[in-house]
């Protein structure tokens, strides 16, 4: 298998988890990479999110750092993420306390 394949092959395993996430909850990325296998890779997680654009459509605003902090440089997170009822704790954050997906 070449590089690139098992590349796309991480990238829609995490994505098929995104997929999961039910719409009024958010994940992290250190929770994706946990249900993936690979707990100490979160920052993979993030990486391949930002290239979801390539694979389909996906609910990536879902996903948020381990603080419940939106993604930086997309504002448009904040109002798909309220849009589905998630409760934020301020302008960057969500709340983790109420809306982290139980999986």
């Amino acid at each position: 298998m070449t590089k690139r394949a098992l590349q796309d092959e991480l990238i829609y395993e995490i994505l098929a988890v995104v997929e999961e996430i039910p719409e009024g909850s958010v994940a992290t990325y250190g929770q994706i990479a946990r249900l993936i296998g690979r707990e100490k890779n979160a920052r993979l997680v993030g990486k391949a999110l930002s290239m979801s654009e390539y694979y389909g459509e996906y609910p990536c605003h879902r996903v948020v750092n381990h603080a419940g902090r939106l993604a930086p440089g997309w504002p448009e997170q904040r109002f798909l993420l309220e849009e589905e009822g998630v409760a934020m704790k301020d302008e960057r954050h969500v709340d983790l306390k109420k809306c982290r997906w139980d999986c």
